[in-house]
């Protein structure tokens, strides 16, 4: 039977104590595990990771991972799954990392529809740096590069990938962990681009566990239609980053539709085929 502490690796874990990224690294490891034990087999998994605190999370599981450059998370899965799409291929980015530097390549691998799990460790501030403000970060947030407070509205996750075309997007919440658990596993299952922004707390540089506490609400299919665009929107928009406000956390949209890798390759493998044989392929795409 595998368990948890079974995927884990030798590496020391340098995470700041309190660090939200404990609760995604502790629900990934339990998914896993539970795939795992349902006979999946976890030498198909390759999970890809960007710069910033986030990223250390591919060197506490036993799986096979990558480390990319900052903001180019999703290449790098994206030419991982079309290589072999046979694997199951998982992402994990910092706010920062997908919502500033990695943006263009977040919105055309929603609009690709590739069949891809990213994860993104929402602290809201950058950490690995000390503290300065990112693209979620809330008007007035004052930090390192902006000392007399950040002037700009921030962005919203989940309007922007519904926008965009992700089949499966959804927001979790760190605090919440048998809810993320649940969410990572069916962000899995989907087949499509599936997007997970975790509210995860940076304990050091910003320290929000209490303001989510206080307005994080679950919501489940019985309440919320995933299904319907309009009402995804709507609900995604309950939320503006605003003092006072309400926190959905679940799953905003989820529909099926045909996914970018088999458009292109039609059932064939890159890997199993000789360059003879993809040349066409390519040919024809590129």
């Amino acid at each position: 039977m595998t368990t948890p502490k079974k995927i884990e690796t030798y590496a020391v874990n340098t995470w700041c104590p309190g660090c939200g990224n404990f609760s995604i690294l502790t629900s990934i490891r339990k998914v896993l595990a539970n795939l795992s034990n349902e006979g999946f087999d976890l030498h198909r998994v390759a999970m890809v990771s960007g710069i910033g605190c986030h990223a250390k999370i591919v060197d506490y599981v036993d799986v096979n991972t990558f480390y990319s450059i900052h903001g180019r998370v999703p290449p790098a899965m994206t030419g991982i799954k079309l290589a072999n799409p046979d694997l199951t291929v998982i992402g994990h980015s910092g706010d920062g990392d997908a919502y500033g530097e990695g943006v263009e390549h977040l919105i055309f691998s929603a609009k690709r529809n590739i069949d891809l799990t990213y994860i993104i460790h929402n602290n809201r501030v950058y950490g690995l740096t000390t503290g300065q403000f990112t693209p979620t970060s809330p008007t007035g947030f004052k930090g390192r590069s902006t000392p007399m407070g950040s002037p700009e509205e921030p962005l919203n996750p989940i309007e922007l990938m519904i926008a965009s075309g992700a089949t499966f997007v959804a927001r979790g919440f760190s605090g919440k962990i048998k809810q993320l658990q649940d969410l990572i596993r069916a962000a899995i299952d989907h087949k499509g681009f599936s997007f997970i922004d975790v509210l995860q707390p940076c304990y050091t540089f910003y320290d929000t566990y209490n303001f989510y506490r206080e307005r994080v609400y679950e919501f489940t299919g019985q309440e919320h239609d995933a299904s319907d665009r309009t009402a995804a929107l709507a609900k995604a928009g309950e939320w503006a980053y605003r003092e006072g406000e309400r926190i959905p956390i679940g799953i905003f949209y989820q529909v099926e539709r045909a996914t970018y890798e088999e458009t292109l390759l039609r059932g064939r493998i890159p890997v199993k085929l000789s360059p003879k044989d993809i040349r066409p392929v390519l040919e024809k795409h590129i």
